[in-house]
């Protein structure tokens, strides 16, 4: 099963930064950072760590057991995903990402509240920095202005 799932997410990659390279410029006409840099250079990271992972589950060569907890994993990542979509639209895209790591690292990541709190603070901070400092482009902005970020 974590096979066939490696080939479906590597069939996906591989269409998704074939659509990025074809279509999506790298630099605009002026030679600033395009609208295909980050499409391409997330579509390259999505095949190699894919092909990665396939050839190491390829090598090590057994069959994964079906857990009853993986699959609650899987949907409440689904749901969380759904929230943030919300949050996102609502608070803006600083802070719910602030908040969807908040509440996904306390579920999955039970048990180091200090790590947890760092990295749903340090994580938006740099994504902030990086879009709008760097590429100067802004983060999505939300109906509630809580913070003028």
């Amino acid at each position: 099963m974590r096979i066939a799932f490696l080939l479906a997410v590597l069939a996906g990659g591989t269409y998704y930064t074939y659509v990025a390279f074809a279509d999506l410029n790298f630099l605009t006409r002026t030679g600033r950072l395009g609208p295909g840099f980050f499409p391409r250079s997330i579509g390259v990271m999505i095949v190699l760590l894919t092909i990665w992972a396939l050839s190491d589950a390829l090598r090590q060569g057994r069959g994964d057991q079906p857990d009853a907890g993986r699959w609650r994993d899987v949907v409440m990542l689904m749901a969380l995903a759904v929230c943030y979509a919300v949050t996102l639209r609502v608070f803006g895209g600083f802070l719910a990402t602030v908040i969807y790591l908040a509440v996904t690292l306390a579920v999955l990541n039970r048990g180091r509240p200090v790590q947890n709190a760092l990295l749903s603070v340090i994580v938006p901070v740099v994504i902030y920095l990086l879009f709008d400092r760097v590429l100067n482009a802004s983060m999505p902005p939300g109906l509630v202005d809580i913070l003028p970020i």
